[in-house]
C-alpha cells in the first residue's frame, strides 16, 4: 500500500508541474481542437477529462518509458462504445506533444483474412462474424510487438490494417502501414488481456442462459489460451468498463444510426442486437471482463452518457 501511495504522490506532482508549465495552455487548446474534430463539443468536460484521465495516463506512460528504456506495450481493453479509439487518439496527441513517438494497433488489425475466416466458419459454423477468439492471427501480433521491442531503432515495421467495409462488411486485410519503431505502442481491443477462466466458472453461469451459449463460451475460453503469449507482452493494461455492459447495445445502435444518416450502409437495430449479443455469448463481460477491474493497472468506469465515472489507478511506477 505504501508503494501505491508513493506512486500516486509522484503522479500528482507530475500533473501539478505540467499544469503550471507554459506548454499546458497550448496543449489544452490542441486537445480541445482534436476532440471537437472527433465530435466532442463540451469544452468543460474535455478539460475535466484531460485533467482526470488523459494527462495523468500520458505522464504515467512517459515516465515508465524513460525509466525502462524500451518500447512500452500499453494494452487497452473496452467493450463496444466505451471509447478505446478516442482514448488512443488523444493519448497519442499528448505523448507526441511530450516528445514521444506513438503507434496504435487494434486487435481488429490482426483478424484473419476473409478467405481464412471463411474456411474457419466451415470448421465451426458458430463463428458467424469476426470477433471471438480464434478469428485473429496471433503470430502476426507477436511479430509486430517483437519488432517494436527490438534494440535496433532504425527498424521499419509494417503495421497491419483491416478494412471492415470489404466484402459487404465482412472485412479483409488492407495495405499495411509502414512505421518507425515507436516509443509507446497502444494495443487496443475488446478482449485484450482477458484471461481464460477455470472450468468451474461454467457450472452455474448466471450470465449464460442456454446450454448452447455455455458450450460456445467454454470453447472460446479454450481458444483464449492461445492469446496468452500475446498478453504476456503487455507492460500495462487499462480497462474501460461501462457501468452496465448492456449499454453497448444502445451505443452500437447509435453508431449505426449516425452512419446511416451520412448515407453509409449500417445495421438495423435488430441486426445490432444480434451482433452485440454474439460478442456477449463469446466472452460474456460479467464472466470474462469484470474480473480484470480488480487487477488492471487502470480501470475507468464509463457512465451511460459516456462521461467518466470512478477511476482506479494502480501505477507500476
Amino acid at each position: 500500500m505504501r508503494n501505491k501511495a508513493l506512486c500516486h504522490e509522484r503522479l500528482e506532482s507530475l500533473i501539478s508541474q505540467a499544469e503550471r508549465s507554459p506548454y499546458f495552455a497550448s496543449l489544452t487548446l490542441a486537445v480541445v481542437a482534436l476532440c471537437q474534430d472527433l465530435g466532442l463539443e463540451n469544452q468543460p468536460r474535455i478539460c475535466e477529462d484531460l485533467q482526470q484521465l488523459w494527462l495523468p495516463t500520458a505522464l504515467d506512460l512517459a515516465v515508465i518509458r524513460r525509466e525502462l528504456g524500451k518500447t512500452i506495450i500499453q494494452g487497452i481493453l473496452g467493450g463496444q462504445g466505451t471509447g478505446k479509439t478516442t482514448l488512443c487518439i488523444i493519448l497519442k496527441l499528448i505523448l507526441n506533444y511530450l516528445g514521444f513517438s506513438v503507434a496504435t494497433l487494434s486487435l481488429d488489425d490482426l483478424y484473419l483474412t476473409y478467405a481464412e475466416r471463411q474456411a474457419l466458419q466451415q470448421q465451426d459454423p458458430r463463428l458467424l462474424w469476426r470477433g471471438p477468439p480464434g478469428t485473429h492471427d496471433i503470430n502476426l501480433g507477436l511479430k509486430i510487438i517483437n519488432q517494436c521491442l527490438q534494440q535496433d531503432d532504425s527498424v521499419k515495421i509494417l503495421m497491419p490494417r483491416f478494412d471492415k467495409s470489404a466484402y459487404n462488411g465482412a472485412g479483409d486485410r488492407t495495405k499495411s502501414e509502414a512505421i518507425a519503431k515507436p516509443d509507446i505502442l497502444l494495443f487496443e481491443g475488446w478482449f485484450v488481456g482477458v484471461q481464460p477462466l477455470s472450468e468451474d466458472c461454467f457450472n452455474h453461469p448466471s450470465a449464460l442462459i442456454t446450454s448452447e451459449n455455455i458450450q460456445f463460451a467454454q470453447d472460446n475460453n479454450q481458444r483464449l489460451k492461445a492469446y496468452l503469449p500475446l498478453w504476456d507482452k503487455l507492460d500495462r493494461l487499462i480497462v474501460l468498463y461501462s457501468e452496465d455492459y448492456r449499454l453497448s447495445r444502445q451505443w452500437r445502435q447509435e453508431a449505426e444510426h449516425k452512419m446511416i444518416a451520412t448515407g453509409k450502409t449500417g445495421m438495423s437495430d435488430e441486426e445490432c442486437d444480434r451482433f452485440v449479443e454474439y460478442f456477449w455469448q463469446a466472452l460474456h463481460p460479467e464472466l470474462f471482463i469484470k474480473p480484470l477491474t480488480s487487477t488492471a493497472d487502470l480501470v475507468v468506469e464509463i457512465k451511460s452518457d459516456r462521461t467518466l465515472g470512478k477511476i482506479y489507478r494502480f501505477s507500476n511506477l
